[in-house]
């Protein structure tokens, strides 16, 4: 390896920028060129100073803000008193994965180039924005950009002359050995594997805690389509502590007849135990698998068999391959020519991985086992807001679960792994332990006495609000201003009677929104009776009559104006990222101009002013 090393950095949410970043170390190796791979949050960021030559590849998740795993980083990379010269001896490039239907597109690559350039970093190509929206997804724009980039990097490290490049074909190492155990040794029990016996610390993702489940309640109506649990945890001993806003992260798990359903299509043995090896010097093991481990173990725990294969997936696989039509088919799936056709198959319709296993059984039977860590990605844990203040609930955690369940043009339905997972666990038929960990959220509520808050969440975004509502109350704060939005009064109305019984007691102000209902509700404190709204004339089209919101907002606009300008209210906002934070923002600077006398451009100042002082805040999610 002649090169003085490539460093390749990610910050990823949902995988796709780990993934890139490992193709990035994939085709850095065929070249003969020495690549670690890391998160941005479990490297030193202090040896920046010392690297010649890294890639940035970054996603931007909700509105602007960096991934969970980069966000140290973040704050050590902005800081003021870095000097001007601290990287003139880095080549760098940036990589940006987004979604162009958010205002802030790619915002977090933009803005990390810009600030590598101000630190004295050389930029060997402008920032590459990756678009999740293209038809082909961000591999239309990551492909030719790396294309240019190898063609950069090499011009500055030329490989030697007696070092070919590794063709495309032929498969790099794996990162890590099977060695099957012909004994069956006692294997590590997964109690003993999360709680560990002698935990350092609060839970982690390396060691959760196993928390006893003790309600797995369905809080829709039976007619609703969807399905909605209000799940409670024992955290008795746990060591947990947490505060309104702060979010839940659980580790699911693969279902046995998708477990069972693998090791028959490969050929495993799901009783056999194996020790792991890493084949290089330095490359630690995954935490979370035990020492040895069972095959049902890494299969049911670990490999994520019930995600959708990325292109990396299909290269890997096309390597492994002994059956020519098979190997045929996956080689043009891993093409750039072939991206349109791996959509259909593939992201389109959700194919898994063990569906896509199923459909290349030749294939699938000859993978070594030593690749399974390579061609699989980890089971990802999942987060969710806390929907419980400990203020009122004492050693409980409580959630608000949405089970998701989709069709395709696929006869099996789609099912979200990890609410489907703890919607089919049953503390009423013995105990149910669920591993999980808290980690601050993205919304912080004022602890100054007398500073009102207002907070919408509409659908399943209410959760976080409810542990606000509960722990601000139990401090004896007033000013609880909430705006719900769900479908229909009787079905989906989540925790209708708590809200109730806090606004007669004078603790919270309510407004509703019911988008299904021809007459909307409009609730608050001291009102009486619930006030209707007019009706919409019959002209009016369905679309147009459904009550959302931002619609509440805005005729609320004097209420939320002299709470915001004149008491200095904070705003919160939580729940689907994809159209209601932006109609929410609209909302709020008609208000700003309608109220308080503003222009467009004053309205917008105003606002960004409420975002960078932290009195506007948002927790939005795909």
């Amino acid at each position: 390896m002649p090169s003085p090393g490539l460093l390749v950095l990610f910050g990823s949410q949902t995988g796709t920028a780990q993934d890139v970043s490992e193709r990035l170390g994939r085709e850095a190796r065929r070249r003969r060129l020495d690549c670690r791979v890391q998160a941005l949050d479990s490297y030193s960021v202090v040896n920046l100073i010392n690297e010649p030559l890294v890639i940035f590849v970054c996603a931007t998740t909700g509105q602007g803000d960096p991934p969970d795993n980069m966000k140290n980083f973040w704050r050590f990379i902005f800081r003021k008193n870095l000097p001007p010269t601290s990287l003139c001896q880095m080549d760098f490039a940036v990589l940006g994965l987004g979604d162009s239907s958010y205002a802030k597109f790619n915002f977090v690559a933009k803005k990390l180039h810009r600030r590598l350039l101000q630190l004295g970093g050389r930029a060997l190509l402008p920032v590459c924005l990756g678009d999740d929206q293209h038809e082909l997804g961000p591999d239309a724009a990551v492909d030719p950009w790396l294309h240019d980039l190898w063609g950069k990097v090499l011009g500055l490290y030329p490989v030697p002359l007696d070092l070919g490049t590794i063709p495309a074909g032929v498969p790099l190492p794996s990162k890590f050995t099977l060695h099957f155990l012909l004994a069956a040794p006692r294997v590590c029990s997964e109690g003993q594997r999360v709680a560990g016996t002698d935990p350092q610390g609060p839970p982690s993702e390396q060691q959760p805690f196993l928390a006893p489940m003790v309600t797995n309640q369905r809080v829709t109506g039976p007619s609703h389509f969807q399905d909605v649990r209000l799940m409670e945890f024992d955290i008795t001993g746990s060591g947990l502590s947490f505060a309104a806003g702060d979010v839940v992260l659980i580790q699911p798990e693969n279902t046995a007849s998708h477990t069972q359903r693998f090791c028959q299509v490969l050929g495993l043995d799901p009783d056999q135990t194996f020790t792991l090896l890493p084949r290089e010097p330095g490359v630690p093991c995954p935490a979370r698998l035990p020492q040895p481990c069972s095959v049902r173990h890494l299969v049911s725990c670990y490999l994520d068999i019930a995600s959708v294969p990325r292109r990396s997936f299909f290269e890997l696989l096309a390597c492994l391959s002994p059956h020519e039509l098979e190997r045929e088919k996956l080689l043009h799936f891993s093409s750039p020519q072939g991206q349109e056709e791996l959509y259909s198959y593939c992201s389109r319709p959700r194919r898994t991985i063990l569906e896509v296993l199923c459909d290349f059984p030749h294939t699938a039977g000859a993978i070594p086992a030593d690749y399974l860590l390579d061609l699989i990605p980890p089971i990802r844990p999942r987060a969710f807001s806390i929907a419980s203040s400990l203020l009122v609930h004492p050693s409980r955690l409580q959630i608000l679960v949405a089970v998701v369940q989709y069709q395709t043009r696929l006869k099996e339905p789609r099912r979200g792994l990890c609410s489907s997972w703890l919607a089919s666990l049953d503390p009423g038929q013995g105990p149910v332990q669920v591993p999980l960990w808290v980690r601050p959220g993205g919304l912080t509520f004022p602890q100054t006495p007398g500073t009102p808050v207002i907070m919408v969440g509409p659908g399943t975004g209410v959760a976080p609000f409810r542990a606000a509502v509960q722990e601000r109350v139990a401090q004896g704060q007033s000013g609880n201003v909430l705006f719900f939005g769900c479908r229909l009064r009787d079905q989906d109305f989540y925790w209708e009677a708590e809200w109730m019984e806090l606004e007669g007691r004078g603790c919270l102000t309510l407004f509703t929104a019911f988008s299904r209902e021809q007459v909307g509700v409009l609730g608050g404190k001291g009102k009486g009776p619930r006030m209707q709204t007019h009706l919409p004339s019959p002209a009016t089209s369905r679309q147009e009559r459904k009550v959302y919101v931002q619609h509440r907002l805005r005729e609320l606009g004097p209420l939320v104006w002299e709470l915001l300008d004149r008491q200095s209210a904070y705003f919160y906002l939580a729940g689907n990222a994809k159209c209601m934070p932006a109609d929410v923002s609209e909302a709020l600077t008609s208000i700003f101009q309608e109220q308080g006398g503003l222009s467009g451009p004053d309205a917008a100042t105003y606002l960004a002013r409420l975002q960078r002082t932290l009195r506007f805040q948002s927790e939005t999610w795909a």
